[in-house]
């Protein structure tokens, strides 16, 4: 129950000086005199004798096409994701024994080089048990059938490691950041995946890689569900997922949830793999209080993959959400899994996905991996993508600032104020004189947090107290926010805002900064040490702060590109939450600038290329191009957005699957081969001319039903099961084959009865099978560079 204005008062938190960091007592991390060294202390990376944060994002190059590589690392990169993640999968590789391959796909030093020459470092998850949703994890089929202990100390198992982590040694040779060769991309290796209770193996494969030729500046295992690691040898690093496929398909809004949206120290969830697992989680959590190092993460829920049994319908604020909460929580290296989705592989003697028949509680898809990650598996660029890039530009521009703070979180008491059962969710991060406050008030549809009235913060900073703002406001459901309190801006020595900086970039007059308005709250302006007259484009509401001299003030224009004020030489644009969505930073014309595009778009070079489409008609960089005196430069931005119509299928049959259990777990099984098999093949026409000068051909399906599967003669190019979202696939790479056999449709009707788990906000409420292809297209991908 929400409590009554009269009974509020301002939020109340006392922030102590923090200590100083010390090294992180790890073995690993480059000699402090080397050039770029990476380092670890006892709260933050250190890049170079600076805080640095890794902005990581998954992305696994074998199951996406070598021609896709450079311009998804190109949209990574610009996503402001700083450092790239991949599994080496060895069934992949080595899918015949003594058949090493790395041809094609495979190519896992051509991947690390295009990386590193679009700007990313590398970190390497070599397994070699690795999961993914692969079969056997990742182990070919003929290592799964030997006789010996897998992910063991066993000899026999360790002999064909050895092999195994020798094989990507020479092929990634030259590669590893340290002390030799300091500008190489790859700055880490994870070992080994979900291992809960064998450190000392852990540290033998460390051994094994090192032996290999491996020599990382970093080594990480991942450390949820209570994991026992080896000491000094490996930095544990965690997850964090709105929902997830492993849940029964029973279970509503997993109880997981909610601590991935509420601010904590409490650095582990127990419940990630925990169907994997032979007993339940008997560790203690992690937490900051008593790690003495960063707090990363490489498995923050970039969406969801979808099990037959259990399809979560993740929201991209949802995404966005969890990832504000990490940083709030004191998170010094966020990591998402996926970042970019892909394809799970066909091999030359059986498929890859995770099944109930190679003995795991669920059945995946045989090819959707698309995981409705930030970056589709086709390419695209969704909300999220969008979302998370303003506050990957915040900490590209001022994380430096920001890391070496630990989290200050109030008691969520009714002292503090109520916000259904628990106190309204915010924390600190800052030192003696200046920090940032971050607020949370989004939690999945499924159980979404109430409005609170009368919000106003106090946060008494060793040096000195900030209220802000200076009158209360509601906090309205689903808002999330950071702001800078006593910032440095610019020649502005302490900026206190209710909104969320973005980027900041040099003029011939000063600094730009991009702020974010956040919803529903006015934006106020507290600037110490500054004069009314100093300022133009606002309204002074109080000529004195409270505590030092200064004013505060509000625009005088509401959020947008107009909105824009000035105090000695530095010019806050204060953005509404759409075109802040719309803000990249890359180089321009040999300069850094901020570029304003609301579609898909990368930078290429000294350029930024589009994608045309419905998303707007022109892009703006500023600071403005030579010959141009505005505060924007405006390029036109030509060409249509490429869809295409087309006749949309129609299936006379609508059969419901047969219903099965199978697994350890005995969950739902998705229909065999044998049951699509039994189903009416329905032609969907793509013509020809479609293909012509594209980067790619995306087909997109609006479809209601159970499964879909999309074919090319006896090829299954992707396959659905239907959670609510459209199927989204490139056709391009499949020219040939749709040409001589063309592409098919089978698929099965929605069960009224079925006892899959589909949100309810999609789920059908039919009393009858259904199954429906509501509308069908295919959007022409043609990007072109600006200016």
């Amino acid at each position: 129950m929400t409590a009554s204005p009269a009974a509020r008062r301002p939020l109340h938190i006392r922030v102590p000086a923090p200590r100083s960091p010390e090294p992180a007592p790890l073995d690993m991390g480059d000699p402090a005199d080397a050039a770029d060294a990476i380092r670890l202390t006892t709260r933050f990376v250190e890049r170079a004798g600076r805080p640095w944060f890794p902005i990581m994002g998954e992305y696994h190059f074998s199951r996406d096409l070598p021609e896709h590589w450079e311009t998804e690392l190109r949209k990574m990169r610009a996503g402001g994701v700083n450092v790239v993640a991949t599994y080496v999968l060895w069934i992949l590789h080595e899918e015949t024994r003594g058949d090493v391959r790395w041809d094609g796909a495979n190519d896992l030093r051509r991947f690390v080089e295009t990386a590193d020459r679009v700007g990313l470092k590398v970190v390497l998850r070599i397994g070699p048990w690795a999961h993914g949703e692969t079969r056997n994890g990742g182990f070919p089929d003929w290592l799964q059938e030997l006789p010996i202990a897998h992910r063991t100390d066993a000899p026999e198992y360790l002999a064909l490691v050895r092999d195994w982590f020798d094989a990507i040694g020479r092929q990634v040779a030259g590669l590893f950041h340290d002390d030799r060769d300091p500008a190489a991309p790859i700055i880490g290796v994870q070992v080994e995946n979900e291992l809960y209770d064998q450190p000392d193996h852990l540290a033998t494969l460390r051994d094994l890689a090192e032996a290999a030729g491996m020599r990382a500046s970093l080594w990480t295992a991942t450390g949820w569900g209570g994991a026992q690691l080896p000491a000094r040898r490996v930095l544990p690093v965690y997850a964090g997922y709105s929902d997830g496929f492993w849940e029964e398909s029973t279970t509503g809004w997993p109880e997981f949830g909610r601590m991935h949206f509420t601010f904590s120290t409490v650095r582990d969830d127990l419940t990630v793999g925990a169907d994997l697992r032979d007993a339940p989680a008997t560790g203690v959590a992690a937490d900051a209080a008593e790690d003495p190092w960063p707090f990363a993460t490489c498995e923050l829920g970039g969406g969801m993959q979808v099990a037959y049994h259990r399809r979560p319908h993740v929201d991209p604020a949802d995404v966005a959400a969890l990832a504000l909460v990490k940083l709030g929580s004191g998170s010094a290296w966020p990591g998402y899994y996926l970042y970019h989705g892909g394809t799970q592989v066909l091999g030359e003697r059986s498929t890859t996905q995770e099944s109930q028949a190679t003995g795991y509680p669920n059945d995946v898809p045989v090819r959707d991996y698309d995981f409705f990650a930030p970056i589709g598996g086709a390419g695209q660029q969704r909300p999220h993508f969008h979302a998370l890039r303003r506050q990957h530009l915040l900490l590209e521009a001022f994380g430096e600032r920001l890391a070496p703070w630990p989290a200050a979180i109030p008691d969520q008491s009714a002292e503090n104020g109520e916000n259904g059962e628990n106190g309204l969710r915010w924390s600190v991060r800052a030192g003696e004189e200046s920090g940032w406050l971050f607020v949370n008030n989004h939690q999945p549809a499924a159980a979404p947090l109430d409005e609170v009235p009368d919000v106003q913060f106090h946060v008494e900073l060793a040096a000195a107290p900030v209220t802000v703002p200076t009158e209360p406001f509601t906090l309205r459901r689903g808002v999330f926010a950071v702001w800078p309190l006593r910032q440095r801006f610019g020649d502005l020595p302490a900026v206190t805002a209710t909104a969320q900086p973005i980027t900041q970039v040099a003029t011939g007059e000063g600094v730009t900064v991009f702020l974010a308005a956040t919803p529903g709250v006015p934006v106020e302006l507290q600037l110490a040490g500054v004069s009314a007259s100093e300022v133009s484009g606002a309204r002074v509401v109080t000529a004195q702060e409270p505590e030092r001299g200064g004013v505060v003030v509000t625009p005088d224009a509401r959020p947008g590109l107009d909105c824009r004020v000035t105090a000695r030489g530095t010019t806050f644009v204060i953005l509404d939450p759409e075109t802040a969505d719309a803000v990249w930073k890359g180089p321009v014309a040999g300069e850094e600038r901020v570029v304003l595009w609301r579609g898909d778009g990368w930078f290429d070079g000294d350029r930024f290329r589009v994608v045309p489409g419905s998303e707007g008609d022109r892009v703006l960089i500023h600071p403005a191009l030579a010959g141009d005196d505005g505060l924007f430069t405006r390029v036109p931005v030509g060409g249509a957005d490429g869809r295409r119509a087309l006749p949309t299928p129609s299936f006379a049959e609508k059969q419901v699957a047969p219903v099965r259990v199978g697994g350890p777990a005995r969950r739902l099984s998705a229909p065999t081969e044998e049951d699509f098999a039994s189903l009416e093949s329905v032609p969907v026409d793509i013509p020809d001319e479609c293909f012509e000068d594209v980067e790619r051909l995306v087909l997109s399906l609006r479809w209601t039903g159970d499964v879909l599967r999309i074919s090319a003669g006896d090829l299954l190019i992707m396959d659905q099961f239907w959670s609510g979202r459209a199927l989204e696939v490139d056709l391009l790479p499949y020219r040939d084959l749709i040409r001589r056999h063309g592409l098919s449709l089978r698929a099965f009707a929605w069960a009224p009865d079925s006892g899959v788990h589909v949100d309810p906000r999609v789920r059908p409420s039919a009393t009858e099978p259904l199954l429906e292809v509501h509308e069908a297209s295919v959007r022409a991908v043609r990007s072109q560079r600006v200016p």
